[in-house]
């Protein structure tokens, strides 16, 4: 039996059939509107930066559309220390976080105060370079200048500008270096 001859025995035509299927599409997405609007939160307001929950350590449940990017760009103002977000809660795949997922947020220390852990007072105050240019010394690279020239390893991206250097990892001993002021 086909669907013309069986349509023939109910005595139903086209034009019942297409607003019977008109009415049902009407009433679902009547049904999923309301469903929208009825989980929508009440309209609180969320602070801009969430706060610390405790001194070393704070829990963030990922949300709609979001991302390890993004929540890290939350906490710490930039998004490249979502590798630390990913270590802290062994995401091996960043792709696969789920919304309500509970995420620790690891306290992680600030670039500038590591770089300055590193290259240690003592070291720093001793080599370092106050003139306003540099004579480039063995096993030197544009990291280690910017350290003892102004205490911040990202500054040789400055030092990098105003000697025009096309390769900055390529500097050679003996090159003599303008540092900006």
């Amino acid at each position: 039996m086909n669907l013309k001859s069986f349509l023939k025995t109910l005595k139903l035509n086209e034009s019942t059939i297409s607003m019977a299927l008109g009415a049902f599409v009407i009433i679902v997405v009547a049904v999923l509107v309301v469903n929208y609007f009825r989980n929508l939160s009440s309209g609180s307001i969320l602070p801009n930066a969430p706060q610390v929950q405790n001194g070393e350590t704070q829990k963030h449940t990922v949300g709609r559309g979001e991302t390890l990017w993004s929540i890290s760009q939350k906490y710490y103002q930039t998004g490249y220390n979502w590798t630390e977000i990913a270590k802290a809660n062994d995401i091996e795949n960043p792709n696969s976080i789920e919304v309500g997922q509970e995420l620790i947020i690891p306290k992680i220390q600030d670039e500038k105060e590591a770089v300055k852990d590193e290259a240690g007072e003592t070291e720093n105050s001793q080599n370092s370079i106050v003139s306003a240019s540099y004579v480039v010394q063995k096993e030197d690279n544009l990291w280690s200048i910017a350290i003892r020239a102004y205490g911040d390893g990202y500054k040789w991206v400055e030092i990098a500008r105003e000697n025009s250097l096309v390769n900055p990892d390529l500097i050679h001993t003996g090159n003599k270096l303008v540092l900006p002021r």
